[in-house]
């Protein structure tokens, strides 16, 4: 019999998933989180971490025993191997969920998505992806869908760029700012007056774990939109990351597109940046009026706190002086 406060978190070394078993336990849940090389699972206080491998469904479904909820955030990273490994790994899933009884949680992308759906996104836009990327997501929510036939319950919660202080993989991290080192510049890789929608990944983590909390009043397959750090000029996230570093004058560059999109049929990662940067010339939005209609709000931090807690995290540092990672990422809150 699942236990209903035991979830299993896969991709929990992630940045979604290290956010949403914090945030889980923090809601009083058992936490679960299946790692393929425990040395290198990072600290998470409270958590039991199991040895396993998302792509071995004996793995899965062993790790998944007992559990109400299976927070399917594996990713691999730097897009390597999706189109073998994605829907395998989500698949192994499922079957756990099936013989549980539990609920999958599924980080959600604007992958997608098309122009069509453009400029704001609700969760019944149309869904006609124009990258290969985009069309195994679309493939993974399909999936889950048909799941529901046989009992399989779904909760997706979408959102767009994540960042936060164990975001490495994101394209702040990796792209927007340099780690390790004082604030010179910043980079964005969009255009700069169109906008942008940003996630914050302990607010990211703390939505799931509120409509968790409700599953009493979820559907069998249930999406919501998060609206996060919507900007409508996109660069006033490079403004305030200045700003916050202490760089006020650091200069905003653009991101090199045509030497990716050049290199790009010799150099894998730069093929998958190029094939997604689409999604950084559009105006572009998610429409969270669902999500406030259950909730009440939406748990939303201050940019220049999480702008802050996450370049602490990065060790970015000021030209000046070394600033402190903010401990109140989680005060004041406001609806959005």
């Amino acid at each position: 019999m699942a236990n209903e406060k035991l979830a299993l978190v896969i991709g929990a070394a992630g940045g979604v998933g290290f956010e949403t078993a914090k945030a889980l336990i923090r809601h009083g849940w058992r936490v679960r989180a299946l790692a393929r090389d425990l040395s290198r699972a990072p600290q998470l206080n409270g958590a039991q971490w199991v040895q396993g491998d998302a792509l071995n469904r004996d793995d899965v479904v062993a790790a998944a025993q007992g559990a109400s909820v299976i927070v399917h955030a594996a990713n691999p990273p730097r897009y390597l191997n999706w189109p073998k490994v994605v829907l395998p790994m989500l698949a192994n899933s499922i079957a756990a969920a099936e013989l549980n009884g539990a609920r999958i949680v599924l980080p959600g992308t604007l992958y997608n998505y098309g122009s069509d759906a453009f400029p704001l996104v609700r969760e019944d836009s149309p869904q006609n992806p124009r990258t290969r990327k985009g069309n195994i997501r679309v493939a993974m929510e399909r999936a889950l869908e048909d799941a529901t036939s046989r009992g399989v319950k779904t909760l997706i919660l979408r959102g767009g760029d994540f960042f936060g202080p164990h975001g490495h993989s994101s394209w702040f991290a990796q792209g927007m700012v340099q780690a390790n080192a004082p604030l010179k510049r910043v980079i964005y890789p969009g255009k700069r007056d169109v906008g942008h929608a940003f996630v914050y990944l302990p607010d990211f983590g703390e939505t799931i774990a509120q409509l968790l909390a409700r599953e009493s009043e979820l559907a069998m397959f249930e999406r919501f939109h998060f609206r996060g750090q919507s900007f409508a000029r996109g660069i006033e996230i490079a403004e305030r990351t200045r700003v916050v570093a202490g760089a006020p004058r650091a200069p905003i560059y653009g991101f090199p597109w045509p030497l990716v999109v050049a290199l790009s049929p010799f150099v894998r990662l730069f093929r998958e940046m190029a094939e997604m940067r689409y999604l950084w010339k559009v105006d572009l939005q998610l429409d969270n009026s669902k999500l406030i209609a259950f909730l009440g709000a939406e748990p939303h931090t201050p940019i220049d706190v999480a702008l802050c807690t996450t370049l602490g995290a990065l060790n970015v540092t000021s030209p000046k002086k070394s600033f402190e990672r903010a401990e109140e990422a989680f005060a004041p809150r406001h609806a959005r």
